[in-house]
């Protein structure tokens, strides 16, 4: 598909690796022109995976593309989502881009949401039956990224602020009942450089914290180099 015939398209932003790497297998059939990244009702950290708003913008800094941050609750997540496809598609959005991979109901709800709002919905990574593929084109794509979140049951705090690396892929796989991609929610990641990124973000300051069933990487100073 040619340059000016790529549909203007927003990347549903976690910040983390999957949805770092949907946005680099689309640029080949989409234009990216938003981050869509959904927020907690305070305004301070993500729905996702609990990273700070102000991080995550300047994650949209070090890409050159704006984040539109939407607040809500669990129980007015879908209708405050909508609000922003449609706002979105008044400025010329087409499509969303969308990170899933294997989630049967996480598919169909990206998928109704994206109609019901009248845009495309894409999944670049949907139905990868090798979870080492996605990891291994990551890291040779030139993508950094740490882990930020652990289900402490699975995955200790020691695994927080770990670089998403061969040696990752080796420990990880050792683990029973863990998927290698985190696609349970076993970790999320934060990148911080790669391929769709115009400067590496280096991080200055962060605390480990738990909260409920998840150990965090609380991410608390950044600077882009």
């Amino acid at each position: 598909m040619e340059e000016n015939k790529k549909l203007n398209a927003f990347i549903s932003w976690s910040g983390g690796k999957d949805a770092a790497l949907s946005y680099y297998r689309a640029m080949k059939d989409f234009h990216v022109t938003h981050l869509l990244n959904m927020v907690a009702e305070d305004g301070i950290i993500s729905r996702s995976h609990g990273i700070r708003t102000d991080i995550m913008r300047l994650q949209g800094e070090a890409m050159s593309l704006p984040v539109v941050q939407i607040r809500s609750s669990w129980e007015t997540y879908e209708t405050e989502f909508k609000k922003a496809l449609s706002d979105l598609k008044d400025k010329g959005v087409e499509a969303g881009i969308f990170g899933d991979i294997d989630l049967e109901e996480h598919r169909e709800w990206v998928e109704r949401v994206s109609k019901e709002s009248g845009l495309m919905a894409a999944l670049p990574l949907w139905g990868e039956k090798k979870r080492e593929k996605i990891i291994e084109e990551l890291i040779e794509a030139g993508f950094e990224a740490v882990v930020v979140a652990t289900r402490k049951d699975l995955l200790g705090p020691e695994w927080l602020g770990r670089r998403i690396d061969h040696d990752f892929v080796r420990d990880i796989s050792k683990i029973k009942g863990v998927d290698i991609s985190g696609e349970n929610g076993e970790y999320h990641t934060f990148v911080v450089s790669g391929p769709i990124f115009k400067k590496s973000i280096g991080i200055l300051k962060s605390d480990k914290i738990t909260r409920d069933q998840h150990c965090f990487l609380d991410i608390l100073e950044c600077e882009l180099q």
